[in-house]
Protein backbone atom coordinates (compact mmCIF):
# COMPACT_ATOMS: atom_id res chain seq x y z
CA UNK A 1 0.00 0.00 0.00
CA UNK A 2 1.21 3.35 -0.81
CA UNK A 3 2.26 5.52 2.15
CA UNK A 4 -0.19 8.15 3.88
CA UNK A 5 0.75 11.56 2.86
CA UNK A 6 2.08 13.49 5.49
CA UNK A 7 2.97 17.02 6.17
CA UNK A 8 6.18 18.44 4.97
CA UNK A 9 7.44 20.50 7.65
CA UNK A 10 10.21 22.52 4.92
CA UNK A 11 7.66 22.99 2.54
CA UNK A 12 4.69 24.36 4.48
CA UNK A 13 7.64 26.64 6.62
CA UNK A 14 8.71 28.18 3.51
CA UNK A 15 4.98 28.80 2.36
CA UNK A 16 3.81 30.17 5.95
CA UNK A 17 6.62 32.86 5.67
CA UNK A 18 6.14 33.44 1.87
CA UNK A 19 2.66 34.48 3.16
CA UNK A 20 3.62 36.49 5.80
CA UNK A 21 5.57 38.17 3.34
CA UNK A 22 2.72 38.59 0.65
CA UNK A 23 0.65 40.34 3.40
CA UNK A 24 3.06 42.72 3.92
CA UNK A 25 2.77 43.97 0.48
CA UNK A 26 -0.46 45.95 0.71
CA UNK A 27 0.93 48.08 3.61
CA UNK A 28 3.80 48.66 1.36
CA UNK A 29 1.48 49.41 -1.33
CA UNK A 30 -0.70 52.23 1.29
CA UNK A 31 2.52 53.77 1.60
CA UNK A 32 3.53 53.56 -2.14
CA UNK A 33 0.23 55.08 -3.15
CA UNK A 34 0.22 57.14 0.17
CA UNK A 35 2.77 58.90 -0.97
CA UNK A 36 1.81 59.56 -4.48
CA UNK A 37 -0.99 60.86 -3.47
CA UNK A 38 -1.66 64.66 -2.00
CA UNK A 39 -1.39 65.55 1.38
CA UNK A 40 -5.08 65.63 2.16
CA UNK A 41 -6.07 62.01 0.66
CA UNK A 42 -3.18 60.19 1.79
CA UNK A 43 -5.43 58.56 4.83
CA UNK A 44 -8.42 57.35 2.69
CA UNK A 45 -5.72 55.74 -0.21
CA UNK A 46 -4.18 53.99 2.64
CA UNK A 47 -7.64 52.91 4.08
CA UNK A 48 -8.28 51.70 0.81
CA UNK A 49 -5.92 49.09 1.44
CA UNK A 50 -6.18 48.06 4.64
CA UNK A 51 -9.55 47.96 4.33
CA UNK A 52 -8.80 44.99 1.48
CA UNK A 53 -7.12 43.30 4.12
CA UNK A 54 -10.39 43.41 6.77
CA UNK A 55 -13.06 42.73 4.12
CA UNK A 56 -11.33 40.13 1.31
CA UNK A 57 -9.93 38.12 4.16
CA UNK A 58 -13.31 37.15 5.53
CA UNK A 59 -14.72 36.82 1.80
CA UNK A 60 -11.76 34.49 1.09
CA UNK A 61 -12.65 32.28 3.78
CA UNK A 62 -16.14 31.85 3.91
CA UNK A 63 -16.18 31.40 -0.47
CA UNK A 64 -13.70 32.73 -1.97
CA UNK A 65 -11.24 30.11 -1.81
CA UNK A 66 -14.07 27.09 -2.81
CA UNK A 67 -14.95 29.47 -5.94
CA UNK A 68 -11.38 29.59 -6.66
CA UNK A 69 -9.98 26.18 -5.59
CA UNK A 70 -12.85 23.80 -5.39
CA UNK A 71 -13.18 21.02 -7.45
CA UNK A 72 -14.26 22.41 -11.22
CA UNK A 73 -17.83 22.76 -11.98
CA UNK A 74 -17.71 24.73 -15.21
CA UNK A 75 -14.45 25.87 -16.11
CA UNK A 76 -15.63 29.31 -14.50
CA UNK A 77 -15.82 28.63 -10.99
CA UNK A 78 -15.37 25.67 -8.22
CA UNK A 79 -17.28 23.75 -6.04
CA UNK A 80 -18.68 26.28 -3.91
CA UNK A 81 -19.63 24.21 -0.95
CA UNK A 82 -16.18 22.41 -1.20
CA UNK A 83 -14.23 24.55 1.35
CA UNK A 84 -16.41 26.32 3.49
CA UNK A 85 -15.40 28.34 6.23
CA UNK A 86 -17.90 26.34 8.46
CA UNK A 87 -15.92 23.28 7.75
CA UNK A 88 -12.25 21.81 9.67
CA UNK A 89 -9.66 20.70 7.33
CA UNK A 90 -7.22 19.72 10.46
CA UNK A 91 -7.03 16.03 9.23
CA UNK A 92 -3.25 14.92 8.17
CA UNK A 93 -4.84 14.16 4.84
CA UNK A 94 -6.01 17.46 4.54
CA UNK A 95 -3.47 18.43 2.40
CA UNK A 96 -2.80 20.72 -0.83
CA UNK A 97 -2.03 18.25 -3.77
CA UNK A 98 1.08 16.35 -3.50
CA UNK A 99 3.08 18.99 -1.79
CA UNK A 100 3.19 18.09 1.95
CA UNK A 101 1.28 21.36 2.82
CA UNK A 102 -1.85 21.93 5.18
CA UNK A 103 -4.62 22.99 3.35
CA UNK A 104 -5.12 25.76 5.63
CA UNK A 105 -1.67 27.14 4.94
CA UNK A 106 -2.67 27.17 1.20
CA UNK A 107 -5.81 28.82 1.84
CA UNK A 108 -4.04 31.96 3.58
CA UNK A 109 -1.34 31.72 0.94
CA UNK A 110 -3.57 32.51 -1.64
CA UNK A 111 -5.96 34.72 0.57
CA UNK A 112 -3.15 37.50 0.58
CA UNK A 113 -2.87 36.94 -3.42
CA UNK A 114 -6.52 38.08 -3.76
CA UNK A 115 -6.30 40.69 -0.94
CA UNK A 116 -3.78 43.16 -2.49
CA UNK A 117 -5.43 42.61 -6.17
CA UNK A 118 -8.36 44.62 -4.84
CA UNK A 119 -6.39 46.58 -3.21
CA UNK A 120 -4.43 47.53 -6.47
CA UNK A 121 -7.21 48.66 -8.13
CA UNK A 122 -7.82 51.91 -5.39
CA UNK A 123 -4.54 54.01 -7.20
CA UNK A 124 -6.85 54.74 -9.94
CA UNK A 125 -9.58 56.71 -7.88
CA UNK A 126 -7.98 58.56 -5.42
CA UNK A 127 -9.24 61.40 -4.34
CA UNK A 128 -12.73 61.39 -5.19
CA UNK A 129 -14.19 58.06 -3.96
CA UNK A 130 -16.52 57.40 -1.05
CA UNK A 131 -15.16 55.19 1.12
CA UNK A 132 -18.66 52.95 1.41
CA UNK A 133 -18.42 52.93 -2.19
CA UNK A 134 -15.36 51.39 -1.95
CA UNK A 135 -15.89 48.85 0.04
CA UNK A 136 -19.03 47.63 -1.89
CA UNK A 137 -17.13 47.76 -5.49
CA UNK A 138 -14.50 45.88 -3.42
CA UNK A 139 -17.15 43.15 -2.28
CA UNK A 140 -18.90 42.88 -5.47
CA UNK A 141 -15.68 42.76 -7.59
CA UNK A 142 -13.75 40.15 -5.81
CA UNK A 143 -16.57 38.06 -5.88
CA UNK A 144 -17.88 38.31 -9.05
CA UNK A 145 -14.36 38.69 -10.75
CA UNK A 146 -11.61 38.30 -8.86
CA UNK A 147 -12.40 34.52 -7.54
CA UNK A 148 -13.82 33.06 -10.90
CA UNK A 149 -10.53 34.49 -12.86
CA UNK A 150 -8.31 32.51 -10.13
CA UNK A 151 -10.27 29.53 -10.86
CA UNK A 152 -9.82 30.37 -14.47
CA UNK A 153 -6.34 30.41 -14.43
CA UNK A 154 -4.83 28.69 -11.76
CA UNK A 155 -7.81 26.27 -10.10
CA UNK A 156 -8.29 24.53 -13.13
CA UNK A 157 -10.56 26.52 -15.31
CA UNK A 158 -10.92 26.91 -18.43
CA UNK A 159 -7.68 29.57 -18.94
CA UNK A 160 -5.24 27.48 -17.76
CA UNK A 161 -6.58 23.49 -18.26
CA UNK A 162 -8.12 24.40 -22.26
CA UNK A 163 -6.44 27.18 -23.64
CA UNK A 164 -2.86 26.14 -21.79
CA UNK A 165 -1.84 29.66 -20.83
CA UNK A 166 0.44 29.98 -17.93
CA UNK A 167 1.18 32.66 -15.15
CA UNK A 168 3.14 31.52 -12.50
CA UNK A 169 2.17 33.94 -9.95
CA UNK A 170 -0.30 36.11 -11.15
CA UNK A 171 0.16 38.02 -14.16
CA UNK A 172 -2.73 37.95 -15.74
CA UNK A 173 -5.00 36.79 -12.51
CA UNK A 174 -3.67 39.70 -10.70
CA UNK A 175 -2.26 42.75 -12.30
CA UNK A 176 -4.07 42.89 -15.88
CA UNK A 177 -7.60 42.23 -13.54
CA UNK A 178 -6.86 44.89 -11.49
CA UNK A 179 -5.40 47.11 -14.21
CA UNK A 180 -8.89 46.70 -16.39
CA UNK A 181 -10.76 47.26 -13.36
CA UNK A 182 -8.87 50.37 -12.49
CA UNK A 183 -9.70 51.60 -15.99
CA UNK A 184 -13.31 50.83 -15.61
CA UNK A 185 -13.69 52.72 -12.39
CA UNK A 186 -11.48 55.68 -13.72
CA UNK A 187 -13.80 56.14 -16.53
CA UNK A 188 -17.15 55.88 -13.88
CA UNK A 189 -16.26 58.44 -11.48
CA UNK A 190 -14.21 61.17 -13.66
CA UNK A 191 -11.22 63.38 -13.30
CA UNK A 192 -10.42 64.83 -10.45
CA UNK A 193 -11.23 68.51 -10.07
CA UNK A 194 -8.75 70.52 -11.52
CA UNK A 195 -7.28 67.60 -13.11
CA UNK A 196 -4.83 67.61 -15.60
CA UNK A 197 -4.65 71.73 -15.40
CA UNK A 198 -3.39 71.44 -11.37
CA UNK A 199 -0.43 69.62 -11.14
CA UNK A 200 -0.96 66.88 -8.38
CA UNK A 201 2.52 65.63 -7.32
CA UNK A 202 3.39 63.27 -4.57
CA UNK A 203 3.12 64.85 -1.45
CA UNK A 204 6.01 62.43 0.40
CA UNK A 205 8.70 60.92 -2.46
CA UNK A 206 10.17 59.16 0.92
CA UNK A 207 7.22 57.27 1.49
CA UNK A 208 7.30 56.23 -1.88
CA UNK A 209 10.43 55.08 -1.54
CA UNK A 210 9.71 52.92 1.49
CA UNK A 211 6.62 51.48 0.27
CA UNK A 212 8.66 50.28 -3.09
CA UNK A 213 10.72 48.80 -0.55
CA UNK A 214 8.47 47.16 0.97
CA UNK A 215 6.62 46.04 -1.94
CA UNK A 216 9.86 44.68 -3.38
CA UNK A 217 10.45 42.49 -0.33
CA UNK A 218 7.39 41.03 0.16
CA UNK A 219 7.42 40.10 -3.58
CA UNK A 220 9.50 37.75 -3.21
CA UNK A 221 7.16 35.45 -1.06
CA UNK A 222 4.48 36.47 -3.90
CA UNK A 223 6.63 35.09 -6.61
CA UNK A 224 9.49 32.38 -5.69
CA UNK A 225 6.48 30.99 -2.85
CA UNK A 226 4.08 30.62 -5.82
CA UNK A 227 6.20 26.93 -6.51
CA UNK A 228 5.32 26.14 -3.58
CA UNK A 229 7.87 24.24 -2.66
CA UNK A 230 11.42 24.69 -2.25
CA UNK A 231 13.61 23.46 -5.21
CA UNK A 232 14.93 24.68 -8.56
CA UNK A 233 12.54 26.56 -9.85
CA UNK A 234 11.98 28.40 -6.51
CA UNK A 235 15.53 29.64 -7.01
CA UNK A 236 15.08 30.80 -10.29
CA UNK A 237 11.78 32.82 -9.36
CA UNK A 238 13.91 34.44 -7.03
CA UNK A 239 16.83 35.64 -8.88
CA UNK A 240 14.56 36.59 -12.20
CA UNK A 241 12.55 38.37 -9.67
CA UNK A 242 15.76 40.23 -8.42
CA UNK A 243 17.54 41.45 -11.99
CA UNK A 244 13.77 42.09 -13.43
CA UNK A 245 13.14 44.56 -11.06
CA UNK A 246 16.36 46.01 -11.03
CA UNK A 247 16.70 46.16 -15.00
CA UNK A 248 13.16 47.95 -14.94
CA UNK A 249 14.53 50.78 -12.72
CA UNK A 250 17.07 51.00 -15.54
CA UNK A 251 14.60 51.42 -18.24
CA UNK A 252 12.21 53.54 -16.55
CA UNK A 253 15.08 56.30 -15.34
CA UNK A 254 16.68 56.57 -18.69
CA UNK A 255 13.42 57.40 -20.47
CA UNK A 256 12.79 59.51 -17.71
CA UNK A 257 16.61 61.32 -18.27
CA UNK A 258 15.90 61.50 -22.19
CA UNK A 259 12.91 62.94 -21.59
CA UNK A 260 12.34 65.20 -18.99
CA UNK A 261 16.28 65.88 -18.13
CA UNK A 262 16.71 64.47 -14.93
CA UNK A 263 15.75 60.91 -13.13
CA UNK A 264 13.91 60.92 -10.07
CA UNK A 265 13.33 58.78 -7.16
CA UNK A 266 9.33 58.71 -7.96
CA UNK A 267 10.31 57.26 -11.52
CA UNK A 268 12.60 54.62 -9.77
CA UNK A 269 9.97 53.67 -7.60
CA UNK A 270 7.72 53.31 -10.25
CA UNK A 271 10.06 51.58 -12.59
CA UNK A 272 11.00 48.94 -10.08
CA UNK A 273 6.83 48.06 -9.60
CA UNK A 274 6.83 47.58 -13.29
CA UNK A 275 9.87 45.09 -13.28
CA UNK A 276 7.77 43.76 -10.24
CA UNK A 277 4.49 43.29 -12.27
CA UNK A 278 6.23 42.01 -15.53
CA UNK A 279 7.93 39.01 -14.12
CA UNK A 280 5.24 38.21 -12.12
CA UNK A 281 3.23 35.90 -14.74
CA UNK A 282 6.72 34.54 -16.79
CA UNK A 283 9.76 34.18 -13.41
CA UNK A 284 9.50 30.56 -13.42
CA UNK A 285 9.36 30.29 -17.14
CA UNK A 286 12.26 32.26 -18.62
CA UNK A 287 15.77 32.62 -18.37
CA UNK A 288 17.74 35.44 -15.96
CA UNK A 289 18.93 37.04 -19.13
CA UNK A 290 15.51 36.73 -20.18
CA UNK A 291 14.42 38.14 -17.37
CA UNK A 292 16.63 41.16 -17.64
CA UNK A 293 15.31 41.72 -20.86
CA UNK A 294 11.79 41.72 -19.72
CA UNK A 295 12.84 44.47 -16.99
CA UNK A 296 14.62 46.87 -19.84
CA UNK A 297 11.38 46.46 -21.52
CA UNK A 298 8.86 46.88 -19.01
CA UNK A 299 10.55 49.91 -17.09
CA UNK A 300 11.03 51.55 -20.44
CA UNK A 301 7.56 51.13 -21.88
CA UNK A 302 5.26 51.79 -18.93
CA UNK A 303 7.54 55.26 -18.02
CA UNK A 304 6.05 56.17 -21.45
CA UNK A 305 2.79 53.98 -21.12
CA UNK A 306 1.85 56.54 -17.78
CA UNK A 307 1.29 59.25 -20.69
CA UNK A 308 -0.88 57.45 -22.11
CA UNK A 309 -3.83 59.13 -19.84
CA UNK A 310 -3.18 62.45 -20.91
CA UNK A 311 -3.68 61.55 -24.44
CA UNK A 312 -6.50 59.37 -23.20
CA UNK A 313 -8.18 61.92 -21.35
CA UNK A 314 -9.26 59.83 -18.81
CA UNK A 315 -7.74 60.10 -14.58
CA UNK A 316 -5.98 56.99 -13.67
CA UNK A 317 -4.39 59.19 -10.37
CA UNK A 318 -1.67 56.75 -9.47
CA UNK A 319 -1.12 55.35 -12.99
CA UNK A 320 -2.25 51.76 -12.22
CA UNK A 321 -3.21 51.08 -15.93
CA UNK A 322 0.55 52.22 -17.06
CA UNK A 323 1.63 50.40 -14.28
CA UNK A 324 0.17 47.13 -13.44
CA UNK A 325 -2.20 46.70 -16.99
CA UNK A 326 0.51 47.35 -19.17
CA UNK A 327 3.27 45.49 -16.92
CA UNK A 328 1.25 42.59 -17.10
CA UNK A 329 0.46 42.31 -20.65
CA UNK A 330 4.30 42.43 -21.18
CA UNK A 331 4.90 39.96 -18.74
CA UNK A 332 2.16 37.48 -19.92
CA UNK A 333 3.19 38.32 -23.45
CA UNK A 334 6.91 37.51 -22.50
CA UNK A 335 5.95 33.85 -21.45
CA UNK A 336 5.18 33.11 -25.24
CA UNK A 337 8.44 34.96 -26.45
CA UNK A 338 10.69 33.34 -24.39
CA UNK A 339 9.34 30.74 -22.05
CA UNK A 340 11.04 27.79 -22.53
CA UNK A 341 10.89 23.93 -21.27
CA UNK A 342 14.88 23.82 -20.67
CA UNK A 343 13.90 25.92 -17.41
CA UNK A 344 10.15 24.56 -16.67
CA UNK A 345 8.68 21.39 -18.07
CA UNK A 346 5.24 23.60 -17.73
CA UNK A 347 5.73 24.95 -20.68
CA UNK A 348 4.26 23.07 -23.39
CA UNK A 349 5.33 24.93 -26.40
CA UNK A 350 8.44 26.88 -26.64
CA UNK A 351 8.44 30.38 -27.15
CA UNK A 352 8.93 31.94 -30.35
CA UNK A 353 12.51 33.08 -29.95
CA UNK A 354 13.18 29.55 -28.41
CA UNK A 355 11.14 28.00 -31.91
CA UNK A 356 8.13 27.06 -30.96
CA UNK A 357 6.49 29.21 -33.06
CA UNK A 358 3.39 31.31 -32.31
CA UNK A 359 1.38 28.66 -30.29
CA UNK A 360 2.10 29.71 -26.79
CA UNK A 361 1.97 33.71 -27.30
CA UNK A 362 -1.32 33.08 -28.95
CA UNK A 363 -2.45 31.06 -25.81
CA UNK A 364 -1.05 34.32 -23.72
CA UNK A 365 -2.53 36.81 -25.47
CA UNK A 366 -6.25 34.92 -25.49
CA UNK A 367 -5.99 34.78 -21.90
CA UNK A 368 -4.70 38.14 -21.28
CA UNK A 369 -7.87 39.44 -23.54
CA UNK A 370 -10.00 37.52 -22.16
CA UNK A 371 -9.41 38.71 -18.36
CA UNK A 372 -8.92 41.92 -19.79
CA UNK A 373 -12.48 42.33 -20.90
CA UNK A 374 -14.39 40.37 -18.31
CA UNK A 375 -12.51 42.77 -15.35
CA UNK A 376 -13.64 45.68 -17.29
CA UNK A 377 -16.73 45.32 -18.53
CA UNK A 378 -18.47 43.66 -14.78
CA UNK A 379 -16.01 46.64 -12.87
CA UNK A 380 -17.56 49.49 -15.26
CA UNK A 381 -21.39 47.83 -14.51
CA UNK A 382 -20.70 48.10 -10.54
CA UNK A 383 -18.88 51.08 -10.49
CA UNK A 384 -22.21 52.44 -12.56
CA UNK A 385 -24.54 50.81 -10.15
CA UNK A 386 -22.85 51.82 -7.29
CA UNK A 387 -22.69 55.78 -8.68
CA UNK A 388 -26.33 55.26 -9.17
CA UNK A 389 -27.28 54.15 -6.19
CA UNK A 390 -25.87 54.82 -3.10
CA UNK A 391 -23.00 57.38 -4.76
CA UNK A 392 -19.77 56.72 -5.46
CA UNK A 393 -17.70 60.03 -5.90
CA UNK A 394 -17.75 62.19 -3.42
CA UNK A 395 -19.13 65.93 -3.32
CA UNK A 396 -16.87 68.29 -5.30
CA UNK A 397 -16.73 70.48 -1.91
CA UNK A 398 -14.93 67.34 0.00
CA UNK A 399 -12.82 66.99 -2.76
CA UNK A 400 -11.69 70.27 -2.69
CA UNK A 401 -11.37 70.83 0.73
CA UNK A 402 -9.91 67.12 1.72
CA UNK A 403 -11.44 63.58 1.48
CA UNK A 404 -9.74 62.86 4.30
CA UNK A 405 -12.06 65.13 6.79
CA UNK A 406 -15.14 64.48 4.48
CA UNK A 407 -15.11 60.84 4.68
CA UNK A 408 -12.55 59.34 7.84
CA UNK A 409 -12.67 63.14 10.23
CA UNK A 410 -8.83 62.85 10.52
CA UNK A 411 -6.13 64.10 8.91
CA UNK A 412 -2.87 62.55 7.83
CA UNK A 413 -0.73 65.75 9.25
CA UNK A 414 -0.70 68.12 11.85
CA UNK A 415 -0.52 71.40 9.82
CA UNK A 416 -1.79 74.10 12.45
CA UNK A 417 0.64 76.73 12.99
CA UNK A 418 3.53 75.89 15.22
CA UNK A 419 3.83 77.44 18.87
CA UNK A 420 0.54 79.10 20.84
CA UNK A 421 -1.63 77.35 23.10
CA UNK A 422 -4.66 76.73 20.70
CA UNK A 423 -3.35 73.87 19.29
CA UNK A 424 -5.47 70.78 18.91
CA UNK A 425 -3.89 68.81 15.74
CA UNK A 426 -5.66 67.09 13.45
CA UNK A 427 -8.36 66.80 15.44
CA UNK A 428 -8.84 70.15 15.36
CA UNK A 429 -8.40 70.59 11.78
CA UNK A 430 -10.98 68.36 11.48
CA UNK A 431 -13.60 70.24 13.72
CA UNK A 432 -13.56 67.78 16.54
CA UNK A 433 -13.48 68.34 19.71
CA UNK A 434 -10.66 69.94 21.35
CA UNK A 435 -8.96 69.55 24.60
CA UNK A 436 -9.36 72.95 25.40
CA UNK A 437 -12.20 74.08 28.02
CA UNK A 438 -12.98 77.03 26.43
CA UNK A 439 -16.13 76.99 24.33
CA UNK A 440 -15.85 76.48 20.68
CA UNK A 441 -15.28 80.07 18.82
CA UNK A 442 -17.19 81.30 15.65
CA UNK A 443 -15.87 81.26 12.54
CA UNK A 444 -15.10 84.93 12.65
CA UNK A 445 -14.25 84.65 15.67
CA UNK A 446 -11.70 82.08 15.24
CA UNK A 447 -7.41 82.44 14.88
CA UNK A 448 -7.01 82.27 10.95
CA UNK A 449 -5.29 79.55 9.35
CA UNK A 450 -2.18 81.05 7.58
CA UNK A 451 -2.83 80.49 3.17
CA UNK A 452 -0.40 80.21 0.68
CA UNK A 453 -2.30 82.09 -1.44
CA UNK A 454 -5.45 84.59 -0.98
CA UNK A 455 -8.16 82.11 -0.24
CA UNK A 456 -12.02 81.93 -1.26
CA UNK A 457 -14.11 83.05 2.21
CA UNK A 458 -14.04 81.07 5.32
CA UNK A 459 -16.09 78.32 5.30
CA UNK A 460 -17.42 76.98 8.78
CA UNK A 461 -15.35 73.74 10.20
CA UNK A 462 -12.77 74.35 6.86
CA UNK A 463 -9.92 71.94 7.02
CA UNK A 464 -6.89 72.24 5.64
CA UNK A 465 -6.19 74.58 2.18
CA UNK A 466 -5.25 71.75 -0.13
CA UNK A 467 -2.33 74.22 -0.73
CA UNK A 468 -0.45 72.90 2.05
CA UNK A 469 1.03 69.82 -0.17
CA UNK A 470 0.33 68.18 -3.17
Amino acid sequence: MPEAPTIDTGNTAWLLVSSALVLLMTPGLALFYGGLNRSKGVLNMMMMSFSSIGLISILWLFYGFSVAFGDDVNGVWGNLGQYLGTKTFLAETDLWGETGIPLYVFMAFQMMFAIITVALISGSISDRAKFSGWLLFAFGWATLVYFPVAHMVWGGGFIGADIGALDFAGGTAVHINAGAAALALALVLGKRVGWPREGMKPHNVPMVALGTGLLWFGWFGFNAGSELTVDAITGIAFLNTQVCTAAAILGWIVVEWLRNGKPTLVGASSGAVAGLVAITPACAFVAPWAAVLLGLVAGAVCALAVGLKYRLGFDDSLDVVGVHFVGGWIGCLWIGLFGTSQISSLVANEGLFYGGGLAQLGAQALSALIVSVLSFVIAYALGFAIEKTIGFRVTQEAEVDGIDIAEHAESGYDLSPAGGGGGGGAFALAGIGTPSSKPTASVEEAEPVEEVEPAAPVEPAEPVSEKVAG
